[in-house]
């Protein structure tokens, strides 16, 4: 491949820097400016606080395999396996996103911020273009950082029937995150309830997908309206695993799929222009989400015209080899997760590695895939400003000495979520609210049952919205 070099002592700016041209043409220049070695760097992380590192056994496994590794937790060797290089390392030919600067230790915004600066030199030191990587974080409950405010549960959002509220949240957390130079937050979790024995389910906002997709879509459209990326998971079935157990294949056939579980990811894309999805562990009548290209391209790409990022949920690339048994290796799972639809392999890269690039050489993997991905990363790079002539790392966390991510309004908001939050059920004829000396209220609420419930086929678009026949404050009744 010929390249053409820009030197910035010249004063000459690149064109994939010139923000008079279009975002397409910019990541068209920048595409073809780039070695394969590069392009598929832009497919990777770093997640520097995974400092796991995997014990060897020294006797031999029960299934007779010496050097064997014992897991402790699930999964543990493969956690520990993507933890083993260095930053520098990782980053030889640039890095698609760095993982969780400020929620892997107890950090100050300041410490944060100049650990995020300091990361983000080392990217550019090895970037030839100068091309940063995108930053991420968990934000459900606000903010996953040291001294942020910890908002209710998604469960309790879904109790309030209030996406104003949800919204406003949001765009709280989401100005926090900013400020401190994230770029994308992982969240919000539109995963619909099948059954309530399953242990994320406080992270869910409930069993209706109508008020699921309501509410989830008010999510996207706050958190974005700061500027940060909000990323919709998890795509798709997690939820309604197999006896509620976390991992577990899903048993549902596509109608299901597709009259209750898909609608609140589309809905939030079509209402709120969400602009990254992150794939489900789980497996879906035998095919896992991570490398189930009907899923991942048909309906998200063809039929929804999604044109975001896909990025992989931590480890489920590998995840194919380990526990879906699909690939012998976390290499052979990078391909097909590649070729499925993911774009970028989170928290640390195991199976979208440099390996990648003798197998395009070889013949064996199209470069049109890894060109596919990264496009659509890049071109996420570009609309928030990372390849300006202007960005700076330490531009990028200028607002942050300024940043109180626990400040008044903030707790405010918190507070005015937990009590809309709040239900009282029926206490039957005598709540605790009446007894000897005390006054009685003029009004006892009282929470009913809603008779305008949709039936579970009931067509998205023809169910009452929830701010009318399923809000809290029309069950309220006057015992």
């Amino acid at each position: 491949m010929t390249t053409v070099s820009f030197p910035a002592d010249q004063g000459i700016t690149p064109p994939w820097r010139d923000t008079t041209l279009s975002v397409a043409d910019r990541v068209d220049f920048l595409l073809t400016e780039m070695t394969l070695e590069e392009k598929v760097a832009q497919l990777g992380s770093r997640w520097v606080g995974n400092d796991m590192q995997a014990e060897r056994a020294t006797e031999p496994s029960p299934m007779g395999e010496p050097e064997s590794t014992f897991n402790v937790a699930p999964l543990q060797d493969v956690f520990a396996a993507s933890g083993t290089i260095s930053l520098e390392e990782a980053s030889t030919y640039g890095l698609g996103h760095l993982t969780r600067v400020f929620g892997s230790l107890p950090v100050t915004v300041a410490e944060g911020a100049a650990e995020l600066v300091r990361q983000h030199r080392v990217v550019l030191a090895d970037s030839r273009l100068g091309i940063p990587a995108l930053v991420h974080e968990e934000c459900l409950t606000g903010f996953t950082t040291f001294g942020a405010t910890v908002y209710p549960a998604a469960i309790a959002w879904g109790a309030t029937f209030d996406a104003d509220l949800v919204e406003r949240m949001a765009a709280a957390i989401g100005r926090d995150m900013a400020a401190v130079g994230v770029h994308q937050g992982l969240s919000p979790v539109l995963d619909v309830v099948r059954d309530y024995r399953w242990g994320r389910v406080e992270e869910t906002m409930g069993e209706d997908p109508y008020l699921v997709a309501t509410l989830g879509a008010a999510y996207v459209r706050g958190l974005q309206s700061a500027g940060v990326i909000a990323t919709l998971k998890h795509f798709a079935g997690y939820s309604a695993s197999r006896a509620a157990r976390n991992h577990a294949p899903v048993s549902m056939g596509r109608r299901e799929l597709l009259d209750i579980i898909l609608p609140t990811f589309e809905t939030a894309m079509a209402l709120a222009g969400a602009r990254s999805v992150m794939n489900s562990y789980s497996d879906v009548d035998g095919v896992p989400a991570g490398a189930d290209p009907w899923l991942l391209t048909e309906v998200l790409r063809d039929e929804w015209g999604f044109t975001g990022t896909v990025v992989s949920d931590y480890w489920a690339v590998p995840f194919l080899a380990t526990m879906h048994r699909l690939a012998p290796d976390a290499e052979e799972a990078g391909i097909l997760a590649l070729r499925a639809g993911i774009d970028v392999e989170l928290p640390d890269t195991l199976g979208f590695g440099q390996h990648l690039v003798e197998r395009v050489r070889r013949g064996e993997v199209p470069e049109s895939l890894v060109n596919r991905a990264a496009r659509r990363l890049l071109r996420q790079k570009i609309e928030l400003g990372l390849l300006d002539p202007q960005w700076t790392p330490e531009a990028s966390v200028s607002a942050a000495a300024a940043t109180d991510l626990d400040s008044p309004s903030n707790r405010a908001l918190a507070r005015e979520m937990a009590e809309r939050s709040a239900v009282l059920l029926d206490a039957g004829p005598a709540p605790p609210l009446l007894h000897a000396g005390r006054p009685p209220p003029p009004c006892v609420p009282r929470v009913v049952t809603c008779t305008t419930r949709p039936s579970a086929h009931t067509p998205l678009s023809q169910r009452a919205h929830p701010t009318t026949s399923h809000s809290p404050a029309r069950a309220f009744r006057t015992v």
